[in-house]
């Protein structure tokens, strides 16, 4: 199982979301990189980055990024309103290991396709957020008629290899990730990363116990409740 230290983003600085509401990650450096670079020293051998303004349409932190992805000195998955080829063709320009196509999964079937065939699954993975058995689109605050598992059936049949898995509802809540969720769309052949709720060791232990590919953690580490070391032997344990 990979671990994925997150890294979210908010004017500039680090931050943490709960259920859509940003918080500043006061225990950490303000300074993005500094943070990467923190957790590579660590052991990390991935992190998760995600510009919440360009999720939420409130800007973006285009030049921020660029300087994260070559100086972060790890792979870095990226992710968080990147819903046009340009912009995730930008983002594996800059350095991105793999980006995270989110709602235009969803809305845009053929742009999944384009994107596939022009970049390879390896380097790209389909976000899908669900929000009462139904997939949350636009930065959560809508739902998509189509189900989590109708979804990932549809990216898989399209070529796609990895899905990063998050109940909404969990998310920065420290209420545990949606392990049954994302069983059942690992079941189908999908690589699967579990994102939001993780609280605690126990719950990346039954991540791994599930078979799942990885997990996001964000919060959690960052209110101290485990290491970074402890987190990555849990996951190769």
């Amino acid at each position: 199982m990979e671990l994925y230290p997150a890294v979210d983003v908010q004017g500039g600085r680090v931050v943490r979301l709960r259920q859509g509401e940003a918080w500043r990650a006061t225990a950490y450096a303000d300074d993005p990189v500094a943070v990467a670079r923190q957790f590579a020293r660590d052991g990390a051998r991935w992190v998760h980055f995600v510009d919440l303004d360009r999720a939420f349409g409130k800007g973006d932190n285009r030049e921020l990024a660029r300087r994260f992805l070559s100086a972060a000195g790890v792979p870095v998955q990226v992710g968080g309103g990147l819903r046009t080829e340009e912009a995730i063709a930008e983002m594996l320009g800059w350095g991105a290991t793999r980006v995270v196509i989110g709602t235009k999964a969803a809305t845009d079937p053929a742009l999944v396709e384009r994107l596939l065939a022009q970049h390879g699954p390896e380097r790209l993975a389909v976000g899908i957020d669900a929000k009462d058995g139904h997939v949350a689109v636009r930065g959560w605050t809508q739902v998509f008629d189509l189900t989590p598992l109708e979804l990932a059936q549809r990216v898989l049949a399209q070529g796609a290899r990895t899905v990063i898995y998050t109940d909404v509802a969990r998310d920065g809540m420290l209420a545990g990730p949606d392990v049954a969720g994302a069983r059942a769309i690992a079941a189908l052949g999908l690589d699967t990363i579990a994102s939001g709720g993780v609280a605690s060791l126990a719950d990346l232990q039954t991540i791994r116990a599930a078979g799942l590919a990885g997990a996001i953690v964000g919060r959690a580490l960052y209110e101290g409740r485990f290491t970074l070391v402890e987190a990555l032997e849990c996951a190769a344990a």
